[in-house]
């Protein structure tokens, strides 16, 4: 009976490790070399894996075996990993072994060789300029961030806005010159690159550039985007702007007037000392100062003085005239010798 439970159990063994095999095996590794400055190796993600993964390489001819030293997680599980531009050796044959681990129970999932240089995959072009060399002809150039120039290749696409489809090309240099265009049309260029096969032999190209516009329509599409920048910048930056600046400067200045009156205080106003003075005294300053009245009074003075009339003497012949006019009423009569005609005198 021994021999049965001992088959069962093997068999149970068996199958075990067969669904542990079925259910843990990644897809496959997929390493990308990212403009020879870093690596990715991928293997799976968290609703695929559920197991405990380790990553071991090594190069040819190179030894030892080296696990990873920067995981890439997903929720706690391991499906990839990041190799810096120092752990990176092309035209080496590069070996990826993968552990898998669910409990007590390990398996090794092996790797087909690689090669680096066929993996690499440089950054999207940039500087995307158009000239005009010509009345009926475009020339397009961009640059690379790619280090190596020379290893480049380039694919353009454009299309006009009444083109329906893209056109795409292939260009050796970075220089794509577009013989005829229509200056009724705008078009929109894109540009990609990848590895030649000088330096290597891979099909990954690299992202799409951010596109350039040329034609008509372009120009008026950027006088009105300008336009519209400078709506928002006068309609509404401005006026808030100078709102929060007025409203800042109500607010310290509130919070200033303190110190600003220590520093420059302000001249009292003297009239409030002189209300008493104007409305209850009405002007009579010795009353207001308290000046007793005994002082007052004999400050007045206590006689009177004559007054005195001082006028010039008549010439001798017209003594009689004044003596026949002094029976008479007082009357003023001009002088008529005086050297002072306009002067009267009164006897």
């Amino acid at each position: 009976m021994a021999v049965p439970g001992d088959f069962f159990a093997l068999v149970l063994l068996c199958g075990l490790g067969l669904c542990l095999a079925a259910a843990q095996r990644p897809s496959g590794v997929e390493c990308v070399v990212f403009n020879e400055e870093y690596m990715t190796c991928m293997w799976g993600s968290r609703e695929t894996l559920t197991a405990n993964y380790s990553l071991y390489y090594w190069y040819k001819n190179r030894s030892p075996v080296v696990e990873c030293m920067h995981y890439l997680q997903d929720q706690g599980i391991n499906v990839g990993c990041h190799f810096n531009q120092s752990e990176i050796i092309q035209f080496q044959p590069f070996h990826v072994l993968i552990n898998a681990t669910l409990g007590s129970k390990t398996l090794e999932i092996p790797s087909e060789r690689m090669d680096l240089q066929d993996l690499v995959k440089p950054e999207a072009p940039v500087n995307l300029t158009i000239h005009n060399v010509s009345n009926n002809q475009l020339q397009l150039t961009w640059a690379s961030p790619y280090p190596k120039a020379q290893c480049l290749e380039h694919a353009v696409k454009y299309k006009s806005n009444k083109d329906t489809s893209w056109t795409e090309q292939q260009v050796k240099g970075d220089v794509f010159s577009f013989p005829s265009v229509d200056y009724e049309k705008y078009y929109t260029f894109y540009v990609r690159s990848k590895i030649n096969n000088y330096c290597g032999n891979t099909r990954l190209w690299s992202e799409w550039s951010v596109p350039v516009v040329w034609g008509s329509n372009s120009t008026s599409k950027g006088a009105a985007e300008e336009q519209l920048h400078w709506f928002w910048i006068q309609t509404v930056l401005i006026p808030v702007a100078s709102c929060l600046l007025l409203l800042i400067l109500v607010i310290l200045l509130v919070r200033m007037e303190r110190v600003w009156v220590i520093l420059m205080p302000r001249i009292p106003n003297p009239s409030k000392n002189f209300d008493d003075l104007f409305i209850t005294h009405n002007g009579n300053f010795q009353e207001w100062a308290g000046v007793p009245k005994d002082l007052v009074e004999s400050l007045k003075p206590n006689y009177t003085e004559s007054i005195c009339y001082v006028s010039e003497l008549p010439p001798k012949d017209s003594c009689e005239t004044l003596q026949e006019s002094s029976n008479h009423s007082p009357s003023v009569m001009p002088h008529k010798h005086s050297p002072y005609k306009n002067i009267y005198m009164g006897v």
